[in-house]
């Protein structure tokens, strides 16, 4: 289904294919995928011996046990023969991209370094090849380059100070003699956004760009930081500011720019970070930046005075479309926010936006102004609670999406999920709270008040119409993977309910299917190895909860596995062993209602986020209803207060008391009860 039509769009569209073919140099045929969003900066691989006409053959060609635990979002990358992939704490593993022989593993011994950092981080989301070396990011803010061929260090940057806060999950990004990465932290602790550059071969910074204003008191490092200061108000800096490049950027060789998304602000509530409202340059914006030095081109932000965590985090697509009658270099981009970007490449121009989910935060996108005309109660004022849509997990979640240049379609997994928002309780007295819990400076909200039930969906989008070719829904909220897309005319992409899919790229036909026995959320990647097409993909949960249908994954009996695909491939994974351990119901303890509801207090703050609300975990971390270590007050202390399992990636909280840690064996048990004879009958 190409929506291009008429002799004027497909000739714009055959320059455009010519021209890109004519300017790719050899590493941007397909043969490899050496950066997290593929050869042409689109999730998008001209490979085509993989095709809609002979998936059918598709066979697993060989799969890989992950041993060092999760990370199940992270996206490999491929280069001369080699497949790369950061699992865990940002171990590295390289492996025959053909027969899957590990090669060698590099560990960063993150565990033993990352400290308070590891307890809002999960690891690495991606890696990059350039020039024989594999760069690496670390969640104790450690940019690191790998020498490919050996796993041997080659040097390392420490790109954050003791004890900031912030910490690296994202993808380095690469080109020319550079390696760029950003970093997280703004949800957790008092942060202030950058993003810095360093030589590829010495781990030497060249520069450095700060995305918002720090303490005017004591100057500004640049003109576009001094602009910006004056578009804040209060004492922004005390709360850091937030802005964090932590996922996509883009490169740009056309115009030698880095494109970078940025993120929400530190807290999310506009109204305790600037008091007196204001665009909040530049969170929620994308920034272009002179890749030589760093310097401040142009921005456009998606979301002025941001304060629901739509950040403008998500993919970063480069094309070229007929807009107008005329080829155009634009950014194709779809945030959190729920609205579909077009924007000039060159000048930073918004060409077009309309909605691809529900929301109503906004009336519509002014293409004048550039500027969303909001509604004004999805800022909840006044103390007044709002149900806006969507909700910060976003209407287009972390998961990646692609663009495929034949089609001239966008595809991309979406959420159509709501959140209440509300002040807290007083404006005045809200402090942040560093490690503990993320920074929304919101409030909780009404008993009754909610959104309606979640859903998810894989949508085909025409960037060039801005409407929908077609939709594939998904079987439960969170439910669609990353994509990738290629020439062959084939969308990938893995689903919550355990299935790796293929469909067509112009229809949404399914053609092809594989059982991995877990959630596939990562985003797939395809690439030659000794002249052979492969697709691969990581499989395991990063499901924080269980939510609506599909299948439930435990974190103790599931399998993290690299699958890679072949045509004529004629592996079978083995059939899955272990049963699900029983709920640990401790028939004798008794549960004090005023100890539990400490604890749930302290849960909600500290350990929802990774083993996930109300104690239901949906495989991204040990179901802590069913673990024998609650039953033991001695060893409960030992991993949580001791940090007896930091090196296995459990965070240390040495500040709970022993009221606290009761209070959390006390919660514990009472969920447990509370869902035994539910959970028990349906298992």
């Amino acid at each position: 289904m190409v929506w291009f039509t008429g002799k004027g769009a497909a000739a714009l569209i055959l320059a455009a294919m010519l021209a890109a073919c004519k300017a790719a140099p050899a590493a941007e045929t397909g043969a490899d995928w050496a950066s997290y969003d593929g050869p042409t900066a689109q999730h998008y691989s001209p490979l085509d011996q993989i095709r809609e006409d002979n998936v059918g053959r598709l066979g697993l060609a060989w799969y890989y046990d992950i041993d060092v635990g999760g990370s199940s979002m992270t996206a490999p990358v491929a280069a001369d023969g080699v497949l790369y992939f950061a699992a865990g704490r940002s171990q590295v593993h390289a492996m025959d991209a053909a027969t899957g022989k590990l090669l060698w593993k590099y560990d960063p011994n993150v565990g033993e370094l990352a400290g308070d950092r590891m307890r809002p981080a999960w690891g690495s989301r991606g890696i990059a090849y350039a020039k024989g070396r594999v760069f690496v990011g670390t969640m104790d803010g450690r940019l690191i380059a790998l020498d490919a061929r050996t796993g041997r260090e080659l040097w390392t940057a420490m790109t954050v100070e003791k004890g900031d806060g912030r910490y690296i999950t994202g993808a380095p990004w690469v080109f020319g003699n550079k390696v760029v990465i950003g970093h997280g932290g703004a949800d957790f602790a008092m942060v202030r956004g950058y993003v810095t550059a360093y030589d590829q071969a010495t781990g030497t910074q060249a520069w450095r760009f700060y995305t918002v204003p720090g303490d005017p008191a004591k100057g500004f490092e640049n003109k576009a930081m001094e602009r910006a200061a004056k578009t804040w108000t209060g004492q922004w800096w005390k709360h850091g500011g937030g802005g964090t490049v932590w996922n996509a950027m883009a490169y740009d060789p056309r115009f030698n720019r880095l494109y970078i998304g940025t993120g929400n602000g530190s807290p999310w509530n506009q109204k305790l970070r600037s008091p007196g409202g204001g665009d909040n340059l530049y969170l929620c914006s994308i920034i272009a930046l002179d890749a030589d030095t760093g310097e401040y081109v142009w921005h456009y932000q998606v979301n002025p005075g941001e304060t629901w965590d739509y950040n403008a985090a998500m993919d970063i697509e480069l094309a070229d479309l007929p807009i107008g009658g005329k080829l155009r270099p634009v950014i194709l981009h779809a945030p959190k926010n729920g609205f579909f970007y077009v924007i000039d490449r060159e000048t930073g121009k918004l060409l077009s936006a309309e909605p691809f989910a529900r929301q109503n935060w906004a009336v519509r996108i002014d293409l004048a102004t550039g500027r969303p005309i909001e509604r004004p109660e999805a800022r909840y004022p006044g103390g007044k609670p709002a149900i806006v849509y969507p909700s910060p997990i976003g209407a287009h979640p972390l998961e990646a999406m692609s663009f495929n240049p034949r089609t001239g379609l966008v595809y991309m997994p979406t959420e159509d999920r709501g959140a209440v928002f509300i002040d807290p309780p007083s404006l005045k007295d809200w402090t942040p709270r560093d490690g503990q819990r993320i920074n929304t400076g919101l409030g909780v909200p009404p008993m009754g008040l909610k959104p309606d039930a979640p859903s998810s969906a894989l949508l085909a989008w025409n960037p060039v119409t801005q409407k929908p070719a077609w939709k594939i829904p998904g079987d439960r909220p969170q439910g669609i993977g990353g994509t990738a897309t290629t020439a062959g005319n084939l969308v990938l992409f893995g689903r919550g309910n355990g299935q790796f899919t293929i469909v067509s790229a112009t229809t949404g036909k399914q053609l092809w299917a594989f059982d991995a026995q877990t959630a596939v959320l990562a985003q797939p990647i395809t690439y030659l190895a000794g002249g052979r097409q492969y697709i691969s993909v990581i499989a395991g949960s990063r499901l924080r909860t269980v939510e609506g249908s599909g299948a439930v994954w435990d974190y103790r009996t599931q399998k993290w596995r690299m699958l890679t695909f072949a045509l004529d491939g004629k592996g079978n994974l083995p059939k899955p062993v272990g049963q699900v351990a029983p709920l640990v119901t401790e028939p004798g303890f008794t549960v004090d209602p005023a100890r539990a509801a400490l604890g749930a207090t302290v849960f909600a703050q500290r350990c929802r986020v990774c083993h996930g609300p109300a104690v239901i975990s949906g495989g991204a971390a040990p179901e802590l209803r069913r673990s024998t270590v609650v039953a033991d007050p001695a060893a409960f202390a030992s991993v949580l207060h001791d940090g007896l399992l930091v090196a296995r990636g459990m965070p240390q909280f040495p500040e709970l008391t022993t009221d606290e840690l009761a209070g959390l064996r006390h919660y514990i048990r009472q969920r447990a009860r509370e869902t035994s004879s539910t959970t028990q009958a349906n298992e």
